[in-house]
């Protein structure tokens, strides 16, 4: 082949690959300004009931504190709904939520909608709301706190290991799994879950209205059921979004705004978008481009509990 044939294939290449790109920032132009026009996300600017959903295990959670002060920011945002379906979780995870919440309360109306299970902590965060509303058979409660720590002094007897130890006082990293705590180490430990359960009992005096005394005879670590929570005054209503529309209403966010779920940023883009231009990219010859791939990819999740937890356990005896 010439020198003006290779030099016309060059050119050709060049302009292709152009295209190529272009096409590919076309698409996903298109793909974000749908996601974006749809609403589904905090970018909405029409008037709306937003709705945060705090599932699983309660932890300091940065970017649903960051959520919550947006919502109350927003003035797009005319309520918030809560949606709950968590076990509890950690103590300090419950009252960072629980204070972020009342501060949106203090700017527009909040509604803790208890769903299967909203234990421990999970009660904690539903109590922000100005109205509770939970399912006849929701399971609801267990105000407490606890602390765990495993004990594998035996096992390492029986295997012939053994772990000797220097530290600067007697109650440093106590209590220990290889070795069973002191006295002192267990007063110590008593005291701060005695601490922080009469805060939360407090907190529950407080914000259900009831006499401490009758809120500590509630606080022995028991759950119970929707229909036994409003009994005792732990709830509010039974029901769900008809309820939570009605008390809405009455405090003057009307019945025909949408509600609009706030969820946490994606990795990856809407709608299959990242899995699907990859594919595209891919057809077209772009193999380079192995990040693109990965943008359908959610980062895998990482359960630490630090600190003391108020989380109700199935058969933890």
């Amino acid at each position: 082949m010439d020198q003006l044939g290779i030099a016309d294939r060059r050119q050709l290449r060049r302009k292709l690959g152009f295209w190529r790109l272009v096409s590919i920032a076309l698409v996903l132009c298109v793909g974000l300004a749908v996601y974006s026009y749809s609403g589904a996300g905090q970018g909405t600017v029409r008037p709306h009931i937003a709705r945060v959903t705090i599932s699983g295990i309660i932890q300091d959670d940065r970017e649903l504190l960051e959520r919550l002060d947006r919502i109350a920011e927003a003035d797009s945002a005319k309520a918030l709904i809560v949606t709950i379906s968590s076990p509890g979780g950690t103590t300090y995870g419950g009252e960072v939520l629980f204070k972020a919440i009342r501060k949106v309360a203090e700017k527009k109306p909040v509604v803790s909608d208890v769903r299967t299970l909203a234990a421990s902590a999970g009660y904690m965060i539903a109590l922000a709301g100005d109205r509770i509303v939970a399912g006849d058979t929701s399971i609801t409660g267990s105000i407490g706190v606890i602390f765990q720590y495993p004990q594998v002094k035996d096992l390492m007897d029986k295997v012939g290991v053994s772990l000797e130890e220097i530290k600067s006082a007697p109650l440093k990293a106590e209590p220990s799994p290889f070795h069973p705590p002191s006295d002192e180490a267990k007063a110590v430990i008593q005291a701060m879950i005695d601490d922080s359960f009469n805060w939360f009992v407090d907190l529950v005096a407080d914000r259900r209205k009831m006499p401490r005394a009758e809120a500590l005879a509630l606080a022995d670590g028991r759950i119970f059921t929707g229909r036994q929570a409003l009994k005792l005054k732990l709830v509010d209503d039974l029901g769900g979004d008809d309820q939570i529309r009605t008390f809405l209403e009455d405090r003057k966010v009307a019945k025909s705004l949408d509600i609009i779920d706030w969820e946490a940023p994606r990795t990856s883009l809407p709608f299959g978008i990242g899995s699907a231009a990859a594919a595209w990219v891919k057809s077209l010859g772009y193999e380079a481009f192995p990040y693109l791939g990965s943008l359908e990819k959610l980062g895998s999740e990482k359960l630490f509990l630090d600190g003391l937890v108020s989380v109700w356990q199935v058969g933890s005896d």
